[in-house]
């Protein structure tokens, strides 16, 4: 058996349906209108008869007929053919349309009939229901075919029946009445059925566009490949139709930006961030970087056409977070590293001083010489350090300075710094001084010379304060805290740069605290770039 395609399957299974239906239709209908038909030729002769019987002249001659048959002398057929009641029935045969009008007197006899010859003879049809007062409809057939006929009494004067009036519509015209409607209701039901079969059609081929022309096992395999796709992987994805409602939000993508409107749901009212829902709404072939939270996500969008048409937008989300803790992370290592190199070199070059002297004999010299070197080990590589008390930051600010002299930047620490005991958080607190700094510094080579960095590390109670100010040019936008904003371009960076105030803030807000703006700096404020930072319970004291 041929298998057809979905969209064939459901237009023949349609025109199945219709067809059926009007069938079904069709027969109760030609049914109720034949009877109908029927009925309606049956009241229109009885309403005949009845006219007939109740007139005057009809009822007088009658009566006159039954008297003079029950005296024995009834009228002839000659007579009776030139009577003014044969003329007048014959008016109204003629005048209505109807297969004959027959007046007969109490025993049946004949005194008015279409046919002449028939005059004086019994009625063919039985006439005892109309000759007891009783009214009779009935379809038969007599002696000028079949018809429809209605058989009604005659009354006399004093009330007695004196004969009958029969009236009989020809069943060809009934016939003809009934083929009539016949073909009015088959040209209705072709109409239907045309119309049925069109809009199965148009149905079909909207099926045929909404499934893409897939047939229910290539969907079925999508689905599940839809659903393996959605989760078993680690990325989020939401998909949107070509009018920005999602469609599928699969749960990694409600863990990681946050979901939790159901589907169907408009990209308005789904709870994006703003930096998100623009991406969906401009989708770019350039990854993106986000702040969602506290994480630090890598978006990608595209729009998805099929033979022309907008299919609709499909968001997918990496979680960066990891990654961007551990690049800052490997920055502070390397910072650390080229601080090391430099002290290593430095160190070198006292000791190939320091063996020069021995060589020469001149260890007077050379006990001077490490005297002065012995003397200069609690100096620290950058001015005012030894008021920051605390391990980690002292090595991350040393290292830091190291890596801006190489820029040409010169990191200080503040007049005001004053820091005892261990940070409550080491990583995450050198993840966002650390941000703090590297944009000061990439702001001051904007700068004009000197190029300067100053930081102040300050211990509210448990509450740990870094003020970081720069000789750079100042913000240039309103909230330098969006993600992407940035005056740099870096290519070789997945998502764009413009995430280091953005994550140090993400970074504080984890922990309670916050990012703000002390100062925008540039030409028009007095003061410096200045941000504030702050950590609540982020210092506590030194237990060693």
């Amino acid at each position: 058996m041929p298998r057809f395609r979905l969209r064939t399957q459901i237009l023949l299974l349609q025109t199945a349906v219709i067809i059926a239906s009007l069938t079904a239709g069709f027969a109760f209908v030609f049914d109720r209108m034949d009877t109908a038909t029927r009925d309606q030729y049956a009241q229109r002769a009885q309403g005949i008869a009845e006219a007939v019987a109740s007139d005057s002249d009809v009822r007088a001659a009658a009566a006159a007929q039954t008297a003079r048959r029950r005296s024995g002398s009834p009228a002839e057929p000659a007579e009776l053919a030139n009577s003014e009641l044969q003329r007048q029935t014959a008016t109204i045969t003629a005048r209505t349309g109807a297969l004959f009008v027959v007046v007969a007197d109490d025993d049946g006899y004949r005194i008015a009939h279409p046919d002449r010859t028939l005059l004086g003879q019994r009625v063919s049809t039985d006439p005892s229901a109309p000759l007891h007062g009783r009214l009779e409809v009935a379809e038969d057939t007599g002696t000028l075919g079949g018809s429809v006929r209605a058989k009604v009494p005659v009354f006399g004067p004093d009330g007695a029946v004196v004969g009958l009036v029969s009236v009989g519509i020809s069943t060809d015209a009934v016939d003809r009445a009934s083929r009539h409607n016949l073909a009015i209701l088959l040209g209705l039901v072709v109409a239907g059925l045309l119309v049925g079969v069109g809009g199965s059609a148009l149905l079909a081929r909207h099926w045929r566009r909404v499934t893409l022309g897939l047939e229910p096992e290539e969907m079925a395999e999508l689905i599940r490949e839809q659903h393996a796709v959605l989760h078993s992987g680690a990325e989020a994805v939401i998909a949107f139709d070509a009018a920005l409602v999602a469609r599928v939000i699969n749960p990694q993508a409600r863990e990681l930006l946050g979901v939790t409107a159901p589907t169907g749901t408009p990209l308005r009212d789904l709870g994006l961030t703003a930096r998100v829902a623009g991406v969906v709404i401009a989708p770019t072939d350039v990854p993106v970087a986000a702040a969602v939270n506290e994480r630090i996500v890598l978006l990608s969008c595209r729009r998805v056409h099929r033979d022309g048409t907008d299919l609709g937008t499909v968001l997918t989300a990496v979680d960066r977070t990891d990654v961007e803790q551990l690049t800052r992370e490997l920055d502070s290592v390397q910072a650390m590293s080229s601080a090391l190199r430099a002290q290593r070199h430095e160190t070198a070059n006292r000791m190939h001083a320091l063996a020069g002297l021995l060589r020469d004999d001149r260890p007077g010299e050379a006990l001077a010489y490490l005297d002065e070197i012995a003397g200069r080990t609690g100096i620290a590589a950058i001015a005012g350090l030894e008021r920051v008390g605390e391990p980690h930051l002292t090595a991350f600010l040393a290292a830091k300075a190291a890596q801006a002299r190489e820029r040409g930047v010169s990191l200080r620490i503040g007049e005001d710094t004053a820091l005892v005991g261990a940070l409550s958080h080491p990583v995450d607190t050198t993840t966002l001084v650390g941000n703090l700094i590297d944009n000061a510094i990439d702001a001051a080579c904007d700068g004009p010379a000197p190029a300067e960095v100053e930081i102040d590390v300050l211990r509210d109670g448990a509450t740990l304060v870094v003020v970081v100010t720069d000789t750079g040019p100042g913000f240039a936008v309103e909230d330098p805290f969006s993600e992407g904003v940035t005056t740099r371009r870096d290519p070789t960076v997945p998502g764009g740069r413009g995430m280091g105030l953005a994550i140090a803030r993400q970074v504080a807000r984890c922990h309670g605290g916050d990012v703000t703006v002390g100062s925008p700096g540039g030409p028009d404020c007095p003061e410096p770039t200045a941000v504030i930072a702050t950590l609540p319970d982020g210092i506590r004291p030194d237990e060693t």
